[in-house]
């Protein structure tokens, strides 16, 4: 990257850090079981909320944990269980239509972080109703007020349910990108194990490691804060204890902790941002349709690794919050430990380390989508163009050469 783009990309990133303080950050309320929230919309005198939650939720009626409580409390709502992973604008258009023809003036997301992100998106729809949401892709453009958010998270991974972003896919040209805006921060998190306790293993070991990405990303960015380093270093530390009971449901007290690992993560990345393992994991899997936390995983040691030891000392720090190591051991062999034991856990997990969808004929339009989404705003550890950029898809491809451990 030259110079000049350099100077406005840390710029740019700079002037928001300096802002960070004075940001209207607004973390929502913790509620620690679903049987509070007819209690909440009383409290906020929401009338008839539209529920978004998602087809396979419905489908083995793992919804039932919310509908049985709203039902039980005569609450009048309305039922979208249409939510699927990588959300499109389209799939977004159906809900709102949802919440506008069902007279509704709240929102409850049951769910990952698509139903989620589809529950932001229609409460941006309600207050830009003449706009698209491709017109309001990017950072502080939507400005107006949502109609309240409750959120449920049914993974602990990936802490949609405290950021202040959602992500979507352009039903016309895959291109998945992000909204990003104070107003979209839920105002209620409900945070109950009974939530994940059916999860599939997969899914849950697959959102928890990104639950883990979301903290080592923002951990290892520029613009980090006491706070959110301190959110960070929690986060890692409760995955590396309580991942593997909760994954396979052995302790009611894991599955709370990754919870809170995740949502920690989440109050992280909304405050120092993600990175280059985002950037690239949303343009794969928005153009093959494949699982966000997984691409997370898969692409997390490749990119450590190629941003070389200017991330060292961070990795080394988190390694000791994991309880990596042995305390004589030097920064760069820590990192690489760290690095180590994210990759024992994508083999434990059953995630490969590359992707047999990627083509290379997509990879220039990938790199530059993933280019225009990183830079300016993403105080990554080193700048990286659209070219460089284009390495991390290669790298990640089957036969590449940079397997496990070998990128040196």
């Amino acid at each position: 990257m030259n110079i000049f783009k350099k100077t406005f990309c840390r710029g740019f990133q700079g002037a928001f850090y300096v802002a960070m303080p004075v940001l209207p950050y607004k973390d929502p309320d913790i509620i620690d079981s679903i049987g509070d929230i007819p209690d909440i919309l009383n409290k906020e005198g929401i009338k008839r909320p539209l529920v978004v939650t998602d087809s396979n939720l419905s489908a083995i009626g793992a919804s039932k944990n919310l509908t049985d409580v709203l039902d039980a409390a005569g609450t009048d709502y309305v039922f979208f269980d249409k939510a699927f992973p990588n959300p499109t604008t389209d799939l977004v258009e159906r809900a709102y239509g949802k919440f506008i023809s069902g007279n509704c003036d709240g929102l409850i997301s049951y769910g990952g972080g698509s139903p989620m992100d589809v529950a932001k998106a229609v409460g941006i729809r309600v207050v830009h109703p003449n706009k698209k949401l491709t017109q309001l892709a990017g950072i502080v453009k939507v400005w107006k007020k949502l109609p309240p958010i409750i959120a449920i998270p049914t993974t602990a991974g990936t802490g949609s349910e405290t950021s202040v972003t959602t992500i979507l896919v352009d039903s016309e040209t895959r291109h998945k990108f992000g909204i990003s805006d104070f107003p979209l921060i839920p105002k209620y998190a409900v945070l109950d194990p009974v939530t994940i306790h059916e999860l599939p293993r997969d899914i849950a070991a697959s959102t928890g490691l990104d639950a883990l990405v979301h903290a080592l990303e923002a951990y290892i960015n520029r613009s980090h804060t006491k706070e959110s380093r301190n959110y960070c270093e929690l986060a890692v530390k409760w995955i590396f204890v309580s991942l593997k009971d909760s994954v396979d449901h052995k302790s009611e007290e894991a599955e709370r902790q990754m919870l809170l690992a995740s949502h920690y993560a989440g109050r992280a990345l909304s405050r120092a941002y993600v990175g280059y393992i985002h950037a690239v994991s949303h343009s794969l899997s928005g153009m093959y349709d494949l699982p966000h936390g997984w691409t997370n995983a898969v692409l997390t040691p490749i990119v450590l690794r190629m941003y070389g030891p200017v991330v060292n000392k961070k990795l080394a720090r988190l390694a000791r919050c994991a309880g990596i190591g042995k305390a004589d051991e030097t920064e760069a062999e820590l990192a690489e430990k760290f690095i180590a034991a994210f990759e024992e856990m994508n083999r434990f997990y059953g995630i490969p380390d590359h992707i047999d969808a990627i083509r290379e004929e997509h990879i220039p339009r990938m790199a530059r989508y993933a280019a225009k989404e990183a830079n300016p705003v993403y105080p990554v550890p080193v700048l990286w163009t659209a070219e460089d950029l284009e390495e991390v898809y290669r790298r990640v491809m089957p036969g590449s050469g940079h397997s496990r451990g070998n990128d040196k």
